[in-house]
């Protein structure tokens, strides 16, 4: 450690004395007003932070008020005579010892196993289609056909999931005595009128198909989140600057060459900041919807570690919904250190 001296922040004169520089001056200034100073900041923008208010209490009641529940995935919830988690005897790691490698792992790991396989396909299929749309929105020339098109595919981002299931179940519902039925189930059906298989689970309605449940799941996926996400690609491509199209038209390239030359290396750093924030989420698969969806029929792939913890409802199912955030952490963690090392864009 280097041991700091008086001259290393003071000026010799010519008569042997020693005065402040001006730039030390006014960082002194700075930081003995510092407080001061945020203070009128924020009653400048008091309007500002007053917004604030509400989701500040949003993410206190919502979010960290209730970690201090994670404290019951070290406790044994079979304690004789407890009533209350506080009650409960310490238990140690042993409820993840059992997840991992005990009792419990039998029904752990399938639910891991679907939880990360409709993650990557979420992420594999959800993440470059918002940007291939803002590039197609990019290309529509007439400013009231896109307000109408981006309209329509944002749309469903504000319906609430339990109509956005409703309208998909009711599409491939299955036919019955009373009903027709859904319009999609009909399509289907004529389109591989010769696949057993596939007839076989139009029958029993394809959401509550262990076969299919996962395609359609991340088909509804798509259409629900797909045109809201593109938002922020739109608007990093709308940023490109014109200049850098004509210098592209100058050297002769064609629309193809101009997204692959110009628009996407332009938004690169958008794209890899929210991919590393997609990573963030990748575990956390939407609980609602495949609750929602959930039935013996497609428990083979439908069962993830959000709804087993739910059916569990004791500190296994603490420790399992710990153990999914915690590899989600490892994620993005792993993502965020990829990207700083390979482009040189990260988010902290």
């Amino acid at each position: 450690m280097f041991k700091l001296k008086y001259d290393d922040f003071l000026i010799k004169n010519e008569d042997g004395t020693y005065s402040m520089p001006p730039e030390q001056i006014v960082r002194d200034e700075t930081e003995k007003n510092r407080w001061k100073n945020t203070g009128f900041t924020i009653l400048k923008d008091w309007r500002l932070y007053l917004m604030l208010v509400p989701m500040i209490l949003v993410y206190l009641l919502w979010k960290y008020m209730p970690m201090t529940d994670l404290v019951g995935a070290f406790k044994d919830y079979n304690t004789p005579g407890a009533s209350q988690v506080a009650d409960y005897r310490w238990f140690g790691l042993n409820n993840f010892a059992n997840l991992f490698f005990g009792t419990d792992a039998a029904e752990f790991w399938p639910a891991f196993r679907n939880t990360f396989t409709i993650a990557f396909y979420n992420l594999l299929f959800g993440f470059p289609t918002p940007i291939i749309l803002a590039l197609f929105f990019n290309e529509i020339r007439s400013n009231v056909v896109r307000s109408i098109m981006q309209v329509c595919v944002y749309l469903p981002k504000f319906l609430s999931t339990v109509v956005v299931t409703t309208i998909a179940l009711l599409l491939f519902r299955k036919g019955s005595t009373t009903s027709e039925p859904g319009i999609l189930s009909q399509f289907l059906s004529k389109l591989a009128p010769n696949n057993d298989v596939f007839q076989e689970a139009l029958k029993g309605g394809l959401f509550y198909s262990a076969r299919y449940f996962r395609s359609l799941f991340v088909i509804t996926e798509l259409w629900e989140h797909a045109g809201y996400d593109s938002i922020v690609f739109f608007a990093a491509v709308i940023a490109v600057s014109p200049t850098s199209y004509e210098a592209a038209q100058i050297d002769g390239a064609g629309k193809m060459a101009q997204m692959r030359y110009v628009v996407i290396p332009s938004i690169l750093s958008t794209v890899v900041i929210m991919l590393i924030m997609k990573i963030g989420g990748l575990l956390s698969v939407g609980y609602e919807k495949v609750y929602l969806l959930y039935d013996n029929g497609n428990k083979a792939t439908s069962d993830i570690v959000a709804t087993l913890a739910n059916r569990w409802g004791d500190g296994r199912g603490i420790a399992a919904d710990m153990a999914n955030n915690l590899i989600g952490m490892i994620l993005v963690l792993g993502a965020n250190t990829v990207a700083r090392k390979a482009a040189n864009v990260s988010l902290y």
